[in-house]
């Protein structure tokens, strides 16, 4: 170690792309210590995002289920459950959680500083730790992964009782018959599926003209109608002019003149980097408008001492990719000749009620690249796992190459479809000819298991080539 600095390696931001870093680099024997704003480690993964949503959903999706299933019927009237009682579970995992990544550090070394870090120079951080003492320390290399949070309209008051963005929300302490969601992104869809699971009467207005334009259409569409058979009201192409909080209700002002009106609501249309209180000029840096800072393919910064990783550099903003993105940036800190870069096809989680996954190209891309592919289709109803667990809802289409059978997408929608999606991933990653739609054929899948989709979509699409 150069001696000069008090660690190797200082970290800001225990969520996955600080933790992955710090394990990274402290396998390889380097001196390392990770700053954390908050009392616990986990980041907005753990705390605000991830994690508390999908216990949420999960609970939500039980209570969909018991309310939907034959054998419960007629024996007691529907259950109703409240936003507060199933944030009980949610609480739980978060310190499941917790406990299992504080043992990350102390089993690997790795010095865990509680405080609010910002910038001195390139190599110096002043830490104000939570009982408001201020030290300073150095490091020879430093990596900002502090994440993001929910941007926030000056024009709108977020400290009402009545008014949530996608953090505040899991402090919601009363039981709402109405809400008003604001942004149909992942987030914005994913809470329209769990209040609609509560009984709660939703209106979800989408800026864009139509639901998670990323997805292939066929996924998106299927996504909307799912809502609307479910009873959300999705506006699209519509944007906020004034929003109205009194103490009874939420009155929404639209710019297209229409307003409605709901108990609370969500604003949930976009995130901001975590870079406002780092002072990152002080090291010679600058954050985009979104507060974002921008790395090239080895996550360093236009500074070379530091790199960043996770939502704070943007695309993809996803918990699995962070990690990752944390793991190559150590090894490049490490030795800067390491060539080591996510894979290309990051496979999509969305969870909705049901829920989305997808990994490789939509058929629009094909189609406007020009690629001869073919389609293989499963419904979920036609299997028989599905219907012994009533999971009814949903499909596995696979897409692949006309001539070379190579599978070049694979989308599902329908329960556990960010579990399924795993086996077709990891054909697709094969090499020398080993990715192709003849595997689901030839190989015999566990019967009864949702995992069977794969060698009826297979049959599907190849029956389709001529």
């Amino acid at each position: 170690m150069n001696n000069d600095y008090d660690y190797d390696a200082i970290i800001i931001g225990t969520g996955p792309g600080g933790e992955g870093t710090a394990m990274e680099l402290s396998k390889k024997e380097k001196r390392v210590a990770i700053v954390e704003r908050y009392k616990d480690v986990g980041g907005g993964c753990t705390h605000w995002g991830t994690i508390p949503s999908k216990a949420l959903r999960q609970s939500v999706s039980r209570l969909i289920e018991y309310n939907a299933s034959p054998l419960f019927r007629g024996h007691e009237k529907a259950k109703h459950l409240t936003f507060p009682a199933i944030l009980k579970h949610a609480s739980s995992v978060i310190r499941k959680q917790v406990q299992l990544r504080s043992g990350f550090y102390d089993r690997n070394r790795v010095e865990l500083i509680s405080g609010e870090a910002s910038f001195i120079d390139a190599h110096t951080l002043r830490i104000i730790n939570n009982d408001g003492a201020v030290e300073q320390i150095t490091a020879k290399q430093i990596v900002i992964a502090t994440g993001s949070h929910p941007y926030r309209p000056k024009d709108i008051d977020f400290n009402h009782p009545r008014v949530y963005d996608s953090d505040t929300i899991l402090s919601l302490k009363h039981d709402p018959r109405s809400i008003i969601i604001y942004g149909a992104g992942v987030i914005g869809s994913e809470y329209a599926s769990i209040f609609r699971g509560l009984g709660v009467k939703v209106d979800l207005i989408n800026t864009r003209d139509r639901l998670l334009s990323f997805l292939d259409a066929e996924m998106s569409d299927s996504l909307s109608y799912h809502l609307w058979n479910n009873g959300v009201v999705i506006r699209h192409g519509e944007a906020i002019a004034r929003v109205e909080a009194s103490d009874d209700s939420v009155v929404v002002h639209l710019e297209s003149g229409k307003k409605m009106r709901a108990d609370c609501l969500l604003f949930a249309n976009g995130r901001t980097g975590n870079t406002a209180d780092l002072k990152v000029e002080n090291a010679g840096l600058s954050a985009d408008g979104r507060g974002q800072l921008k790395v090239n393919d080895q996550y360093q910064t236009n500074v070379d001492n530091i790199y960043a990783v996770g939502d704070v550099i943007g695309y993809p903003s996803l918990a699995s990719a962070a990690y990752d993105q944390g793991r190559l940036a150590a090894s490049a800190m490490i030795d800067h000749q390491s060539t080591a870069k996510l894979i290309a096809d990051i496979p999509t989680g969305i969870y909705t009620i049901p829920e989305i996954s997808s990994v490789g190209k939509t058929e629009q891309e094909l189609t406007a690249a020009k690629i001869p592919y073919e389609v293989g289709r499963a419904q979920f109803k036609h299997l028989a796992r599905a219907q012994i667990s009533n999971s009814l809802v949903g499909s596995l289409k696979i897409l692949f190459h006309s001539e070379t059978k190579e599978i070049l997408g694979i989308h599902c929608f329908g329960e556990n479809a960010a579990e399924i999606i795993h086996i077709g991933q990891a054909i697709m990653q094969q090499t020398n000819g080993g990715n192709t739609i003849e595997y689901f054929v030839n190989t015999t899948f566990n019967y009864p298991t949702m995992a069977e989709a794969f060698r009826v979509a297979a049959l599907n699409g190849l029956n389709r080539l001529f």
